[in-house]
């Protein structure tokens, strides 16, 4: 089975353009395409929910920004990859923390934008090596290595290791015994605690901080 995507992008050409370059991917399907945000919210309340969703940054009405936020409060089983032709790191963590799982450049080759998706589907997430970069620098020059001033119970290290993985919350509470509901507050804790708001954040944080070693 394909999997599905939706395109929101206020250029009309642009969005028609990767419509028809994802038409030729043997594991994608677009199902529709919206102006903006507000485009959005109307069509999937009477069209199919997608898989994915690629959506703009910037655009008119309402922005990627705001539609990210939305979509992860609304539907947090889509997979948001953010587009942008801006690779400035304000949008870059701005998307994250609203929700975006992923971050492309709009100018990829067609076959960058197929592994992408498929690293997307697989990892539930997907960042190009020069915004790994930027969310390591940001994290590195927000109190990264005050980590060991703050109280972490022994299970918030355990989880703060397996984020580091390609694991998905489910599997990390059957690895560690417990429900996905603690799982939840474990992420909750430590997003009050290190001042994150993702979970590419706490994955960076780990790494920075040396709890990144296979469990």
């Amino acid at each position: 089975m394909k999997q599905t995507i939706v395109i929101v992008d206020d250029h009309v050409l642009i969005a028609n353009a990767l419509s028809s370059i994802i038409s030729k991917f043997n594991e994608f399907e677009v199902l529709y395409v919206c102006e903006n945000g507000v485009d959005f919210q109307k069509k999937i309340k009477v069209k199919e929910v997608p898989d994915i969703v690629l959506l703009d940054v910037s655009m008119p009405v309402m922005d990627g920004f705001e539609t990210a936020k939305w979509i992860q409060e609304t539907h947090p089983n889509i997979l948001v990859m953010a587009l942008s032709m801006q690779d400035d790191e304000a949008s870059l963590l701005k998307m994250i923390k609203n929700g975006a799982k992923g971050y492309m450049l709009k100018n990829v080759y067609p076959t960058e934008l197929e592994k992408a998706l498929k690293i997307l589907v697989e990892k539930k997430r997907f960042f190009p090596d020069w915004a790994s970069d930027k969310i390591f620098e940001s994290i590195s020059n927000n109190s990264v290595g005050e980590v060991h001033k703050i109280k972490l119970s022994e299970r918030e290290v355990e989880f703060l290791k397996y984020t580091t993985t390609e694991m998905n919350y489910r599997e990390i509470s059957e690895k560690m015994f417990c429900s996905p509901r603690t799982i939840e507050n474990y992420r909750d804790s430590l997003f009050e605690k290190l001042e994150l708001k993702s979970r590419v954040g706490l994955a960076v944080y780990a790494l920075k901080n040396g709890y990144s070693e296979k469990v």
